[in-house]
């Protein structure tokens, strides 16, 4: 072999390298050739970052199922811890009554029917003012989120009208609307008007500059920037304020019938107390509780629906 060959063969080709060195007429030349196959593949051995299990991602069905025992768990533990206390006289039934005693009532308040007349006369108060103050107060604060003038002539009103107490309106409200179903209507809708009213215009205000921009430069007029731009980026805060109104709307409701009522749950309540009666009382606090956790349900069914690609939010 030449001088030539033994300079540029003397040294193996490097492994991987994808080139070889040949000697054609004592000349060095290179020629293309596939890459070898990598050595850890020949001894049976996976590449690196293959081979790797990853862990799965948990079933929702199954987490579901450990929240609801979980929750199940934590409510039996206050009733066990509770019925205990009285049952070894740690503390009087007369002060606190026993999951027991409460269960009694509850169950001599629907044995009569008298339990699902207030609960309808209540429910139907709530969603009434709840639909009038929901669409009022979205429609306003679309409309101040359009007209920064008048939102800022109003936003001094609408902060202090909004930080007055409502129970010291209440017996205003009534002698001005009467005891009937409108005070309580009225009430609640001092306290969800000013909710979904805050929320729209906070939303209305947050929508993305550049989408806008966009949106005027492709020829949107102010009523296509309203409904197709606007709206749907103030959405998630709308449904946050719908969430809290409802529940609001039933609070309000209560405070109204227990001031000035003969029916519904707040008039349960009040008549119970005035009785000491502790273990009605403690009924319809649990029914209240049973109602706003169905409507909390319901409107997150709604939400789901309607704004499916909003990443979901956990369960009530």
């Amino acid at each position: 072999m030449n001088s030539a060959g033994r300079e540029f063969g003397a040294h193996p080709p490097l492994q991987g390298e994808g080139r070889e060195r040949s000697e054609r007429g004592g000349v060095a030349s290179l020629q293309e050739t596939p890459p070898r196959p990598d050595a850890s593949l020949a001894r049976g051995i996976d590449p690196p970052g293959e081979g790797i299990e990853y862990a799965a991602e948990p079933d929702p069905g199954i987490r579901y199922r450990r929240v609801l025992i979980a929750r199940l768990a934590v409510v039996a533990s206050v009733l066990a811890i509770w019925q205990a206390v009285v049952s070894f006289g740690l503390v009087d039934s007369f002060w606190i009554s026993s999951p027991k005693l409460v269960a009694e009532e509850l169950w001599s308040e629907i044995a009569s029917g008298a339990l699902f007349y207030d609960i309808f006369i209540t429910v139907s108060e709530a969603l009434i003012a709840f639909v009038i103050s929901s669409v009022l107060g979205i429609a306003a604060g679309l409309l101040l989120a359009r007209s920064p003038f008048w939102d800022d002539v109003l936003a001094p009103l609408v902060l202090a009208l909004n930080s007055l107490p409502r129970i010291a309106l209440a017996p205003l409200i009534i002698l001005w609307f009467g005891i009937g179903m409108t005070a309580k209507v009225v009430t609640a809708f001092t306290l969800v008007f000013f909710i979904l009213l805050v929320n729209t215009l906070g939303g209305a205000k947050n929508v993305d500059n550049d989408i806008l921009t966009i949106a005027r430069l492709m020829g949107a007029s102010e009523r296509d920037i309203l409904w197709k731009v606007t709206l749907p980026s103030a959405l998630p805060w709308i449904f946050a304020g719908l969430n809290l109104g409802l529940t609001y709307s039933l609070l309000g409701v209560i405070v109204a019938e227990i001031l000035s009522s003969n029916h519904g749950l707040g008039s349960v309540i009040q008549s119970s107390a005035a009785t000491f009666n502790t273990a009605g009382v403690f009924a319809g606090l649990v029914t209240l509780a049973i109602v706003a956790w169905l409507f909390s349900v319901l409107m997150r069914y709604v939400e789901a629906r309607l704004l499916r690609w909003k990443p979901s939010l956990t369960s009530a």
